[in-house]
């Protein structure tokens, strides 16, 4: 494949420079270190900020675990409902990338600048219904969730905090997505660092009572991370405000129906594919309950790790959306897909890596979080399959990020019914249930999950359809 996709590679790229002398929206490589130079542009600040991301997370966690299992479970059964209510933002988000991406690729930029406007306008108001919402009801979410009688008030009290900050954070999330359709990885960037490392500095300040501050353990984890949100929103506001190259936050806030409803036409597909999604994480979630609090402690520890091994793959994906996206916009297909294969390949490299450090140090890795021989020997075994199917994972991503850029959004919700609810649900069932396997078992059926997805994704971008989707 080597020599064939390099010359494949120029052949597009040369056509890209011939054909797009007024293009506004992408640089023009003439070679393939070229084009891995702009992908890196575009994927690089998207991964130093999901890294940054994620360690917090990581950090966080690590904080929480020296409070015991229970403060551990009372936090990762939290997520999980927060999570599958983030699930119509994120859909609506790739709508929005998708429209701006396409609206920059064609030279117009005062759509990209409406789409931005409506997608504000109704996240603000669903923001504000969710966050009510996951207040009131904190406590009836986490019973049906199966928390047992210890982490109850800690994670009622967790998700209390974290709903009561939520608009902040979804208006984070469109205003990122809107910049990221417009090429601009590095301002959610700068914002998330601040933001994130505030949030560490808050944990550590909050969760133990450091420096006079009051000693609130999980609430205390909580705070810092609603604070943290605060900033992430106010800092993007302002690179909003103020204007990029393509994107400027000003004109009339008024309904636009027919753009809102291209951004809802291409989320649609994405909102089911993360209700599916998340439907099917809460399940798996109260499969693993039922095992107790140490196995539960184990897998929140294990799906934390599961988040980095998501970060080069999310941020290689977030370059193959704006590249695709734009691509199209400017009417070049054949660029757009070969920007989908630099962008996959160079993904799938950094994910290997990161899967020698799974598979070779998970022991190592657990220990991080917790003193618990037990806990440490479970979650140690849970990264090993974790660290088998970086791969197939960050093909699925990246592939996947291509087709979203394109419009093309039904194939990654197909993908995800069948994977989650096919073999992480169903065959985790068995295999943890069932056969006896437990925690094994259960992250078992999400490894052949992972292996369903990408091998699904690929066949569709191999049939090349998605160059011809409406957006």
């Amino acid at each position: 494949m080597g020599l064939d996709y390099r010359k494949s590679m120029v052949i597009a790229l040369m056509t890209y420079q011939d054909q797009a002398e007024t293009h506004q929206g992408l640089l023009r490589p003439d070679s393939p270190s070229a084009a891995r130079r702009q992908v890196l542009e575009l994927a690089g600040p998207s991964l130093m900020e999901m890294a940054l991301v994620t360690f917090v997370n990581m950090a966080d966690m690590m904080m929480v675990g020296r409070l015991g299992p229970a403060a551990i479970a009372a936090v990762g059964l939290t997520n999980q409902p927060v999570f599958f209510a983030m699930a119509s933002f994120i859909a609506l988000n790739v709508g929005t990338t998708a429209v701006i991406a396409r609206s920059i690729g064609a030279g117009e930029d005062d759509v990209a600048n409406d789409a931005m406007r409506q997608s504000l306008m109704l996240v603000i108001v669903m923001g504000l219904v969710v966050s009510v919402l996951g207040f009131t009801f904190a406590g009836n979410i986490l019973n049906f969730m199966g928390a047992e009688a210890d982490v109850l008030p800690l994670g009622t009290g967790y998700m209390k905090i974290i709903a009561a900050g939520g608009v902040f954070m979804v208006v984070s999330m469109s205003l990122t997505a809107a910049l990221r359709g417009a090429g601009d990885t590095v301002s959610p960037m700068k914002a998330n660092m601040v933001a994130n490392v505030t949030n560490v500095i808050g944990n550590y300040l909050l969760i133990y009572g450091k420096f006079g501050f009051p000693q609130l353990g999980v609430p205390g984890a909580a705070l810092a991370t609603t604070i943290a949100r605060i900033i992430a929103f106010i800092l993007l506001l302002r690179v909003a405000i103020s204007g990029n190259s393509h994107l400027h936050l000003t004109g009339p806030f008024r309904l636009n129906r027919q753009l809102l409803g291209r951004i809802i036409r291409v989320g649609i597909p994405s909102a089911v594919e993360q209700v599916v999604l998340r439907a099917g994480q809460l399940t798996y979630v109260r499969i693993v309950a039922g095992f107790g609090t140490t196995v539960i402690a184990a897998h929140q520890i294990g799906m934390n790790i599961m988040n980095l091994s998501f970060m080069p793959g999310m941020a290689f994906a977030i370059a193959a959306t704006t590249l695709v996206g734009q691509g199209l916009g400017a009417g070049m297909p054949d660029v757009a897909e070969s920007w989908a294969r630099e962008t996959r390949r160079m993904g799938t490299f950094v994910s290997g890596c990161m899967a020698l450090l799974f598979i070779l140090f998970g022991k190592y890795i657990a220990m991080l979080y917790t003193s618990d021989p037990e806990v440490i020997s479970r979650t140690a075994t849970v990264l090993r399959i974790l660290g088998f199917v970086q791969p197939a994972q960050s093909t699925q991503f990246i592939l996947a990020g291509g087709l979203r850029g394109a419009g093309d959004t039904k194939w990654p919700l197909y993908s995800t019914a069948i994977g989650v609810w096919g073999f992480r649900v169903a065959v985790g069932y068995v295999l943890a249930v069932v056969m006896g396997l437990e925690l094994v078992g259960a992250w078992m059926g999400m490894a052949i999950d992972q292996l369903a997805r990408s091998a699904i994704i690929a066949l569709r971008f191999r049939s090349g359809k998605w160059k011809l989707a409406k957006v």
